[in-house]
């Protein structure tokens, strides 16, 4: 695994596609901040950028490829990584895949959708996530810390895969689709404050 500070280098080309996770430093957007954004190509090589606290509009590189519609972007709940994203950087991230979608629409026949359940059920991959809550605003992040924030990314390109056969078995690639072209929408909701489930409720 490569570690940067801030960007990655130019020299850091994704081609298709690439796996994305993000770590902060908690779940409420505006007041926690981006911490890390590792990054895996489809050939198995992680890459990640640690932000330090006020640097992220040096990212050029980074913000450059998340904006590139020509790139698909995978994550495992994209709806907060796209909004932390999106947030920190003053972007719109383009072309979005998400595991967690996909796998709600197709494994109807369980509500175990975390990315851990769902490693272990696909690919028969034990993950863990001991290092979830630890502190990623630290200078030095540990060994344990990386070795936990690579497995977030690693397994998402397989996944896809899998998840994409049975999405067009079960007919429902296209509802897939329309869901995540929906989540820039969710993620601007979210930011603004807006619950977007509420919006549809009575």
């Amino acid at each position: 695994m490569n570690l940067y500070k801030n960007d990655l280098p130019s020299s850091v080309v994704f081609k298709d596609s690439v796996a994305i996770d993000t770590e902060t430093m908690g779940l409420i957007t505006k007041r926690d901040r981006l911490c890390l954004v590792q990054m895996c190509s489809k050939d198995g090589e992680v890459h990640m950028v640690q932000i330090e606290k006020g640097q992220q509009h040096k990212a050029v590189n980074l913000r450059k490829m998340l904006e590139d519609s020509k790139i698909l972007k995978i994550f495992h709940f994209a709806r907060f990584d796209i909004e932390i994203l999106n947030h920190t950087f003053g972007i719109r991230v383009n072309n979005i895949y998400c595991t967690k979608i996909a796998s709600k629409l197709v494994r109807t026949y369980t509500d175990r959708h975390g990315l851990k359940n769902l490693v272990k059920e696909i690919l028969g991959i034990e993950i863990s996530k001991l290092e979830q809550s630890s502190d990623w605003g630290r200078e030095e992040l540990s060994d344990e810390q990386l070795k936990y924030a690579a497995g977030d990314v690693l397994y998402l390109h397989a996944l896809k895969e899998r998840l994409d056969y049975m999405l067009a078995r079960e007919n429902r690639t296209e509802l897939a689709h329309r869901c995540f072209e929906a989540l820039q929408l969710v993620s601007d909701l979210d930011l603004l404050g807006v619950c977007p489930e509420e919006l549809f409720v009575h």
